[in-house]
């Protein structure tokens, strides 16, 4: 086994989202991306191969990747969400993946490129290699010159084409769960309980592609594909859609539910732990590069998909109003990991990479803590240049470039900001009506998921 070598169910890490969110979001955002970092440093070190009870919880750090999705189907499914119930317009197609790809295709190009000049020059002048990396098609070849689930400094990124796959099929998804909700007109509870079960539908299709991933016989890099992580996405936009029919009917049981499950973020985090706890174990399948099982994989994806949605759902359902939740993961520190995190996440593995390079170490050794504590500081460091100096001017680039940018007769640059501000100031703050978004509670810059 080799430092590049990871389990199939390794997570890659953050992508940034469209839409603000309350501080607290962007603290489960550090939280998830410096899970996906332990992961990767029990692995390279040995540690999650260890017998004790601890090297059981980090070898099973890659319930990130579960977090990560939640986050992504909540926050970018919202607009959507709130069509439904008449609250505004579904967002352009264009504009839509526009702002997408800037937001994550730049500091992407600039860390798969480091990546490839570092550990892969024999590979510099293979036009495939550039076209199936650069281009987000890496766990499509049928007969990669890698193992694992990517090369030496990347094996980390497969879940990237994941993500972009769903971002290329949200508004598909979008229109479906509209049309289906449409069905048949009703009021507002009969529009979103078919828009929910749309949305357990779509959740289901995981369960259906793992058995087709493991019969007639075990398909890895099937495991790799948009439909294996399907639930993950459908339970965040299910809390979106909750939210939203909450804001239409406040007095309803919906509004109810949801006012509970944002004022219960100790019970709802109890849950997630415990669940956490039980998907740590035998139940989800081997801790080693040997394959999984067809009911193993099953437990884990229903697991994680429990611990991740009642870790975020307190949270994004939340009234706005402080307590410990926003003191623990809304706090200046969390918030700032939180932001660096998309470059965290592209990073890390790469520092782990040349640490052991430069330290002439072999794979499996090195103490846990001590390279833990060397890598952390490291990877923030390198993640916070490349948020500034890459994501944060190709940010403001697509903003002054992407489609949506021309000016109406007589509007000026001004009338446009501001319309522009106050439409992200809709995005903003909690997903509840009762308490108006306060000053210093957005992230500054409106940072996005």
């Amino acid at each position: 086994m080799t430092a590049t070598q990871v389990d199939l169910g390794t997570p890659a890490g953050p992508v940034p989202g469209d839409g603000g969110h309350l501080n607290s979001l962007d603290g489960i955002r550090a939280v998830a991306a410096l899970l996906v970092l332990t992961l990767h440093v029990a692995s390279v070190t040995g540690e999650m191969y260890g017998d004790s009870e601890f090297s059981w919880l980090v070898a099973h750090g890659d319930v990130g990747v579960a977090i990560f999705f939640v986050l992504s189907g909540l926050l970018l499914y919202r607009p959507w969400a709130a069509a439904l119930f008449g609250a505004g317009r579904r967002p352009g197609t264009r504009v839509y993946l526009w702002r997408r790809a800037l937001r994550v295709l730049p500091a992407y190009w600039v860390a798969v490129t480091a990546g490839l000049v570092l550990f892969h020059s024999a590979r510099l002048g293979s036009v495939r290699t550039w076209v199936e990396w650069l281009g987000l098609l890496s766990i499509y070849d049928p007969d990669p010159w890698w193992t694992g689930t990517g090369p030496e400094g990347l094996y980390q990124m497969w879940t990237l084409p994941v993500e972009a796959t769903f971002y290329l099929a949200l508004p598909l998804i979008g229109a479906g769960v509209a049309f289906l909700a449409a069905l048949r007109g009703g009021d507002v509870n009969r529009r979103g309980s078919r828009a929910l079960l749309a949305l357990a539908l779509l959740g289901s299709v995981s369960f259906a592609y793992i058995a087709a991933t493991f019969w007639p016989t075990w398909k890895p890099m099937m495991g790799l594909h948009l439909p294996r992580y399907l639930l993950w996405f459908a339970l965040g936009m299910a809390v979106s859609l909750l939210a939203a029919w909450a804001k239409a009917q406040p007095a309803g049981r919906v509004g109810v539910l949801c006012r509970t499950l944002g004022s219960s973020a100790g019970a709802c985090w109890l849950i997630s732990a415990l669940t956490f706890v039980v998907a740590s174990t035998e139940l989800t399948g081997p801790r080693t590069l040997s394959g999984d099982t067809f009911w193993a994989s099953c437990f884990k994806t229903a697991l994680y998909g429990v611990t991740a949605v009642f870790l975020v759902a307190p949270l994004a359902l939340s009234d706005g109003r402080p307590g410990f939740a926003d003191r623990a993961l809304g706090n200046p520190v969390m918030r700032f990991l939180g932001r660096v995190s998309y470059s965290l996440f592209l990073w890390h593995v790469l520092v782990i990479a040349v640490l052991y390079r430069l330290a002439d170490m072999k794979p499996l050794t090195g103490g846990f803590w001590p390279v833990l504590l060397v890598v952390v500081p490291l990877s923030v460091l390198v993640a916070t240049l490349s948020h500034f100096l890459v994501e944060e001017p190709a940010r403001r680039l697509g903003r002054r470039l992407g489609p949506g940018r021309r000016l109406g007769p007589g509007r000026s640059e001004r009338d446009q900001q501001r319309r522009d501000n106050g439409q992200a100031e809709q995005l903003r703050g909690p997903l509840l009506p009762g308490v108006a978004p306060r000053e210093g509670r957005q992230h500054p810059g409106g940072h996005e998921q």
